[in-house]
């Protein structure tokens, strides 16, 4: 479906990619990751045409029909569900034409046409795809212009889905989705049965739903089979392997240089001498295998101070000149606690994470707070308040006070990520996943007894979010966290609370019954993603699979057979590297040494090939899959 031969692409002084090259077939489910800044939002624009690459092609085969969600949400009088619908462009030019067309001939084709792509279904599976992702049948009908850009880009999604493009390319589409959303989205995706290319740092999704990853690595495109954990898994060992390939090179470099060394003077030696500069030459030098820095990052630790830390008795709260949000919370929250807050977006788990920090405060009832409590609050809101034109160090030294000296201020932005060079960056050329951990330092700053994190993972990359986690998990008082990414909740929470018909309440048990209760309630899973086809019968479907079988027999043997004869030779290879890296063997006769290179020599080219064919037979039987 997708050829991408040889790209180059340079964005200022930077080049992101150099000579990469990846193939996608019909129905992979594919992410696309890598460190921040490395290029992935910049491969789906030049996938898209949006931007031209300095060379090499990308080629969409045939007539590759290709959606992408608008970066300008519909907005104005036109309703919700009509936005959807006007999506799907061939079914609203369709019905645009059959409204005017007087020919009887083209009025047949059109209602033909109408009928194989299921148009009367259209709206009732367009109101589906809002359902999921939020919108009841009241929202549905009213103007997108009366919400928010966060409700806004769910609507744009939703036309994206509708329209069942034949190539889906999703950019971060968990960023303004909760977590009830991101769970219809996931087994939407997970049933979709054209091909998606998604940029996601949300490893639950990539998990669940993508059947390959390509990773964006020193300006190449490595393609992996599964799913991200089996990524992460494989790369993993290949630099393992790499190191210790590295390690044994060195070694061997190491002892015939000392050989040279000793012996290049002496006359009777000379000969040998030669000949071992020359191995070291076939050598070539010892390359460094690339490992990505991981930025790491921790709160401060508190005090410890006696449980409960804050109480709510019957509390109300609510906006002045609004009625109350949430009412009758009567919860408490201890030291150690570590809640996670639940909810469709609108519920008020961002009203109740302002009635915590005092930000907001009772219109009914009592919260009461140990009276030393310091809360540490963080939104993503925040950053509308930053400085743009001031540095990472102005914004510390500001929040800290005049008494606090450079030593404090830059001690507190070390702990998350800052050097001293990025520390005395303008804002506003930081990233976003730099101006996050910059808020989070900020937080964070007096060490408080508990921190309030209301959507803390946008803009970070899978390092960061692993960071988090860390810092969560090794910070000694109480957090109550709002976030989509439910394998952060799953990593950290020990409680969740679920913020639902007005007032909060806990719920017994974890994120994954959380989740299947939810799937039950809805009481259906999600429609079918692409245009309605006639199925074929059981029987045919049974003849089917068990042709499919039957083709695919002689291509797992060869698969099979090329993988154990790439074992066995990679294993005659590893003997011959093990003789090579013993020093002893040098000393010996200079034949048993060039013998071994030569076996050396024939079994990386019979390794190779090895491989070439494995490759092949492993293509081969995904392709028949």
């Amino acid at each position: 479906m997708l050829h991408i031969s040889d790209i180059s692409f340079r964005h200022g002084e930077r080049v992101l990619f150099d000579r990469a090259s990846a193939a996608f077939s019909d129905g992979w489910k594919v992410g696309l990751v890598g460190r921040n800044g490395a290029g992935k939002s910049t491969l789906l624009r030049l996938i898209q045409r949006q931007i031209e690459a300095d060379s090499g092609e990308i080629n969409l085969m045939g007539r590759t029909r290709v959606g992408s969600v608008p970066q300008d949400p519909p907005g104005g009088d036109i309703k919700v569900l009509d936005a959807v619908l006007a999506a799907d462009v061939e079914r609203s030019a369709l019905l645009a034409e059959d409204a005017t067309c007087h020919d009887g001939v083209r009025l047949a084709e059109i209602h033909a046409r109408l009928e194989e792509i299921g148009a009367a279904a259209a709206p009732s599976r367009a109101a589906s795809i809002l359902n999921g992702l939020g919108f009841d049948n009241e929202k549905q009908s009213r103007p997108c212009g009366e919400f928010s850009g966060g409700w806004r880009m769910r609507v744009a999604l939703a036309g994206t889905l509708f329209s069942s493009p034949d190539l889906l390319i999703l950019d971060e589409p968990s960023n303004h989705l909760d977590v009830e959303a991101m769970i219809w989205l996931t087994e939407y995706l997970k049933r979709f049965r054209n091909t998606v290319l998604m940029v996601s740092h949300d490893r639950d999704l990539l998990n669940d739903v993508c059947d390959h990853i390509v990773h964006i690595d020193q300006q190449k495109l490595v393609a992996y089979t599964g799913n991200y954990d089996f990524f992460e898994r494989t790369r993993a060992e290949r630099l393992a392997n790499d190191a210790a390939q590295q390690a044994k090179v060195a070694a061997q470099r190491k002892h015939m240089q000392a050989f040279v060394d000793r012996f290049k003077a002496k006359a009777s030696k000379a000969r040998q001498a030669q000949s071992r500069m020359k191995m070291i030459e076939k050598l070539g030098p010892v390359a460094s295998v690339p490992i990505d820095e991981r930025i790491s990052f921790n709160f401060p630790s508190p005090e410890i101070l006696a449980s409960p830390i804050e109480t709510l008795d019957d509390v109300s709260v609510g906006y002045p000149d609004g009625p109350p949000v949430l009412r009758n919370l009567d919860l408490r929250i201890d030291m150690e606690d570590r809640i996670a807050l639940l909810g469709q977006n609108g519920n008020g788990k961002s009203t109740f994470i302002r009635l915590l920090s005092q930000r907001l405060e009772p219109r009914e009832g009592q919260l009461k707070k140990t009276p030393k409590l310091r809360v540490g609050y963080f939104s993503q809101d925040q950053e509308e308040g930053l400085d743009f034109e001031a540095t990472p160090f102005d914004h510390m030294a500001r929040a800290l006070g005049p008494g606090a000296g450079e030593a404090k201020v830059r001690a507190q932005l070390g702990r998350f990520g800052f050097s001293r060079d990025r520390a005395n960056l303008k804002v506003g050329v930081m990233s976003g996943g730099e101006k996050t951990r910059l808020l989070l330092a900020l937080a964070t700053r007096t060490a408080p007894h508990m921190l309030l994190l209301d959507e803390p993972t946008n803009h970070l990359d899978m390092d960061a979010r692993a960071s988090l986690v860390d810092a969560i998990n090794d910070f000694e008082g109480a957090v109550v966290l709002v976030s989509h990414d439910t394998h952060l909740v799953k990593m950290v929470a020990d409680a969740l609370w679920v913020v639902q018909g007005g007032t909060v309440k806990a719920f017994d048990g974890d994120i994954d019954e959380y989740q299947a209760k939810l799937l039950k309630e809805r009481g259906a899973r999600p429609p079918k993603a692409e245009k309605p086809a006639d199925a074929g019968s059981k029987k045919d479907q049974r003849k089917a699979a068990a042709d499919n079988r039957s083709n695919k027999a002689p291509l797992k043997k060869a698969v099979d057979s090329a993988e154990k004869m790439l074992a066995r030779l990679t294993e005659q290879l590893d003997g011959v590297l093990a003789k090579l890296a013993d020093p002893a063997i040098y000393a010996g006769p200079g034949s048993v040494v060039t013998e071994l290179q030569k076996e050396k020599a024939r079994l990386e080219r019979e390794v190779q090939n090895a491989e070439k064919r494995w490759l092949s037979a492993q293509e081969a039987l995904e392709a028949a899959a």
